[in-house]
C-alpha cells in the first residue's frame, strides 16, 4: 500500500477537521484528567475550542488554498481563539507548522522541523516549564520526530506518535500530583489525539484512543486571566512573572501575542496589560480554591450547540455534548467520564425521544442516579440550570429544576418558507414567524419587530424577565440589545449570542 509523502493542502485541511471533531468527542474525558496546574477541569475543551478556532479560519480560505496558506490559517485562528494553557501550547504546534510549511512542501522533515519548531515557542510562551506536562510529550514527539526525518512521512508520523504516547504514558512518574490522582497529563493526551489524528491522515487507519483514569486530587484557587496582546512583549512578559504563576505568551508575532496567567492580582495583571500596550479579547474565570474533586457528588450534562451556547452552560458548571447522530453515545460516554454518583440530563429539545428512550435503557443498569428533565429548548435549559442547588438531594434538585423549566413560557422565531395566513396575521415568504407551544403568535418584517410583539403577548400572563437566544446573523442588531429590548418591553432582559442555534432566536419569560 502507497502512502503520501506530504500533506497538500485538502489533506492538512482533512486533518485539522478530523482533530478539531476528535478533540471535541474526547473533550469530557481529557477534562477528567485535568489536575495539572489547577484541577479546573477545562483542558479538553481549551483543546477543543482551540482547534475549532482555527478551523473556521481556514474555512475562510478557497477550497483549493495550498497547504503554506492552509498552515497559516490554523496558526492566525489558534493563536487568536487559544483557551487555557492547554490551548496556548495547542496554537504553537500548529504556529510551528505554519513557519515549517512556508519553507517547503509539509513532508518527513517539515513535520519534524515544525514539531521542534513548536518546543521553541512553547518554552517561549512557559515562564515556568515543568516536566511531567504536555510540554514534555511534545518534546518526546519532536526528538522521534527528528531522529526520523530522513525517512517517509509514514516513518516520522508513526515515530512522533509512538513517542508521544510514551511520553504521556511516563508523566505520572514525573509530576507526584498526576501520579496522586492516578491520571496522565491532560494536555498531553490532547496532543496524543492531535498526533494520532494526523498518523491516521497519513495512513488511512484509525487507531484506538488510551485508556485514562482520574481519581481525587486536591490544588489550590487562583483567578484566571487571558487576552489578546498588541505592544511591547519582552516588557509586559517580565512585569508580569512578578505577579502570578502558569505565564504563558504565545506569540503570534513580533508585536503580538496571546497571553495566559493564574494570579491573585488580575487588577495589576490587566492594568499593566493596557498600560504597556493594547489589549483586547480580556476573559476572566474564577479558579477553584481550596480542596477539590475530579470526581463530583453530582453532574449536569446538557446537550447544546458547540460554540457560545456551550460556553455560556460550561460557565454554569455543566458538562455540554453536541447534539448529531451520534448523540446517545456520546451521553453515555460523558456519564461515564464524570465519574458523578448523581448526573442530571437537560436534552433541550436536541434529543429525539427514541434516542431518550434508548439513554434510559443503557443506564438503567448504571449504579449511578440518573434523571431526565423534560427541557424542550436551550433557553429553558438555562432557566433550569440557574436555580439548581447542588446541595440538595437529587430528587429536590431535579423538581426545582423541572417547576423552573416548565414554568418559563417559551418561544421561537423562523423565517416563513412561504406565504401564508397564520393565527398573528398574514405573512410574505421571509417574514419572521414567532412560534410558542403550537401557535404562531406574531409575525414580523425584522427579528427585532417581531421578538418584542411575541414577548409583549407572553408578558400578558405575567413575568419579569426575558431571556433571550439570538442566532449569530443578528447579534450586531443594535435593537435587540439587552437595554433596547428593556426600555421596549418594561421588564429585564438578558440577550445571549447564540451560533448553532437552528432557528433565528428563542425566547423565555419568567
Amino acid at each position: 500500500m502507497s502512502y503520501p509523502v506530504e500533506l497538500d493542502g485538502p489533506r492538512l485541511r482533512a486533518w485539522a477537521a478530523h482533530a478539531a471533531d476528535e478533540l471535541n468527542r474526547r473533550r469530557a474525558e481529557i477534562n477528567a484528567l485535568n489536575v495539572f496546574p489547577v484541577p479546573d477541569a477545562d483542558t479538553g475543551s481549551n483543546m477543543a475550542h482551540t482547534m475549532a478556532a482555527a478551523v473556521e479560519q481556514v474555512a475562510t480560505l478557497d477550497d483549493d488554498a495550498p497547504a503554506p496558506k492552509v498552515a497559516e490559517a490554523l496558526a492566525t485562528g489558534s493563536v487568536r481563539g487559544a483557551r487555557g494553557n492547554s490551548g496556548v501550547v495547542l496554537s504553537q504546534v500548529l504556529r510551528g507548522l505554519a513557519q515549517s510549511a512556508s519553507a517547503g512542501p509539509i513532508g518527513a522533515e517539515a513535520i519534524a522541523r515544525a514539531l521542534t519548531m513548536a518546543v521553541e515557542f512553547v518554552d517561549r510562551a512557559i515562564a515556568d516549564p515543568v516536566e511531567g506536562t504536555v510540554l514534555t510529550v511534545l518534546r518526546s514527539a519532536a526528538t522521534a520526530a527528528s531522529a526520523t526525518a530522513d525517512g517517509s512521512l509514514l516513518s516520522v508520523t508513526t515515530a512522533a506518535r509512538d513517542a508521544a504516547r510514551t511520553a504521556l504514558a511516563n508523566t505520572p512518574s514525573q509530576l507526584d500530583v498526576l501520579r496522586e490522582a492516578g491520571v496522565v497529563d491532560a494536555g498531553g493526551a490532547g496532543l496524543v489525539v492531535l498526533l494520532d489524528t494526523l498518523h491516521q491522515e497519513v495512513t488511512g487507519q484509525v487507531s484506538e484512543g488510551s485508556s485514562l483514569s482520574t481519581e481525587p486530587v486536591h490544588a489550590q484557587g487562583e483567578l484566571e486571566v487571558m487576552f489578546f496582546y498588541r505592544g511591547d512583549i519582552a516588557a509586559l512578559e517580565k512585569r508580569l512573572a512578578e505577579l502570578g504563576n502558569s505565564l504563558m505568551v504565545a506569540r503570534a508575532s513580533d508585536t503580538e501575542a496571546t497571553v495566559h496567567i493564574h494570579s491573585t492580582e488580575a487588577g495589576t495583571v490587566i492594568e499593566t496589560a493596557f498600560a504597556h500596550g493594547e489589549v483586547t479579547d480580556l476573559r476572566l474565570e474564577i479558579l477553584p480554591e481550596g480542596p477539590r474533586t475530579t470526581t463530583p457528588e453530582r453532574a449536569v450534562l446538557a446537550v447544546t450547540p458547540p460554540g457560545s451556547l456551550s460556553e455560556l452552560y460550561q460557565q454554569a458548571g455543566a458538562w455540554v455534548i453536541a447534539p448529531g447522530d451520534n448523540v446517545v453515545s456520546d451521553i453515555l460516554a460523558t456519564i461515564r467520564a464524570s465519574g458523578a454518583q448523581e448526573v442530571v440530563l437537560l436534552p433541550n429539545g436536541l434529543v429525539p425521544n427514541r434516542a431518550l428512550v434508548a439513554v434510559e435503557k443503557a443506564t438503567s443498569a448504571c449504579e449511578q442516579s440518573i434523571m431526565l428533565l423534560p427541557t424542550v429548548r436551550l433557553v429553558s435549559g438555562i432557566a433550569a440550570l440557574a436555580v439548581h442547588d447542588p446541595n440538595q438531594p437529587l430528587a429536590t434538585a431535579s423538581y426545582t429544576m423541572s417547576e423552573a423549566a416548565g414554568e418559563m413560557r417559551t418561544a421561537v422565531v423562523t423565517r416563513a418558507e412561504r406565504a401564508a395566513l397564520t393565527q398573528a396575521g398574514a405573512c410574505a415568504k421571509g417574514d419572521m414567524l414567532a412560534h410558542s407551544h403550537g401557535d404562531i403568535v406574531a409575525v414580523g418584517d425584522t427579528l427585532a419587530e417581531t421578538v418584542v410583539a411575541c414577548c409583549h403577548r407572553l408578558l400578558e400572563s405575567g413575568g419579569e424577565q426575558v431571556t433571550l437566544l439570538v442566532h449569530a446573523d443578528h447579534t450586531m442588531n443594535d435593537a435587540l440589545h439587552d437595554d433596547a429590548l428593556a426600555t421596549a418591553l418594561g421588564v429585564d432582559v438578558v440577550v445571549y449570542p447564540a451560533d448553532g442555534l437552528n432557528v433565528e432566536a428563542e425566547i423565555g419569560v419568567e
